[in-house]
């Protein structure tokens, strides 16, 4: 059917040592009106929230050089790949190396450029994954 677009078939999974390094959020869409007396209206976009993970570690060399490398190996937000979150797994803290468990697991894509900064021995990336 012509202007379908495919389902994300992801062929990889994020290791258990960098998924370890980001942190769960959630994100509600919502509509606001605001009006010139400074009320306001807000309705609900979505009934399900979109998940987030930002990377909430300042990384030593070796784990900061496998990100890079899973990053460029994922040509930056292009290709999806399989995350799980580590709290949402049976039991915690597991990881499916294939991804075919199905239990906290996520199909997702970086989001945003490569930022860094390094400091003494560690470095800081501004990074994020966004559900697909």
């Amino acid at each position: 059917m012509p202007g379908s677009v495919q389902n994300a078939a992801p062929a990889t999974v994020m290791p258990l040592s960098l998924s370890r390094a980001f942190v769960h959020s959630r994100e509600y869409p919502a509509i606001e009106n605001e009006y010139q007396n400074g009320e306001s209206q807000r309705s609900v976009q979505a009934t399900n929230s979109r998940k987030r993970w930002r990377l909430a570690k300042r990384l030593p060399p070796g784990t900061l050089a496998a990100l890079r490398d899973f990053y460029d190996a994922r040509k930056g937000a292009t290709d999806p790949f399989y995350l799980y979150d580590p709290y949402e797994t049976n039991p915690r803290f597991s990881h499916g190396p294939t991804g075919q468990a199905p239990t906290g697991r996520y199909t997702v894509r970086f989001e945003g450029e490569w930022n860094q900064s390094v400091g003494l021995s560690r470095a800081d990336v501004s990074i994020e994954l966004t559900e697909l």
